[in-house]
């Protein structure tokens, strides 16, 4: 990750760290069995407290591996600040978003609004990037990839391509890239 970014992090404590904890919470679900069928690792943002802040993640399960890129469900602030970086920097983010790297391994994934958010115009150009609750990118990798040599090469340049759109979050965020 420190070739990637410095400012991105795999930690390998056993709590806390970058892989998630394989128990599941079965309190309130109707599946009580106790365990994850899937593993999940994630590489955050040096200055992120929780899943809510920058950064990479892999994915590994019998159903799909992926892995995804961005900040998924961002705090009030933090999302309207990417708004409006978007509003203000409406060409560099298309730049971002439409890298030829990042297009040809990532697509746009996540929530959205189902209207305009509060003070944003709805016809502005970009109101669909606008309307988002989150910015991911998605990356889908093939059995093949995950279980050879290749994972580790291959997410390495899934992650520098998308630097571009890393970098735009990191900026409308006020943190280094």
């Amino acid at each position: 990750m420190k070739k990637i970014s410095p400012h991105f992090k795999a930690d390998a404590r056993p709590v806390g760290g970058s892989l998630f904890r394989i128990y599941r919470d079965v309190r309130f679900s109707k599946d009580k069995s106790p365990y994850k069928t899937y593993v999940g690792i994630r590489f955050p943002h040096v200055t992120s407290k929780d899943v809510h802040g920058p950064g990479f993640y892999l994915h590994i399960d019998t159903e799909g591996t992926w892995m995804a890129c961005g900040i998924w469900r961002p705090d009030s602030g933090s999302l309207k600040k990417i708004r409006t970086a978007i509003d203000r920097e409406p060409t560099r983010w298309k730049r971002a978003k439409g890298a030829k790297t990042f297009r040809q391994h990532y697509e746009l994934s996540g929530d959205s609004l189902k209207r305009a958010p509060v003070g944003v115009d709805p016809d502005h150009p970009l109101i669909e990037d606008l309307r988002r609750k989150d910015f991911i990118g998605v990356s889908k990798l093939n059995q093949r990839t995950v279980t050879g040599r290749q994972l580790i090469p291959e997410f390495t340049a899934r992650c520098r391509a998308a630097r571009p759109f890393q970098r735009f979050l990191c900026d409308a965020l006020g943190v280094e890239y």
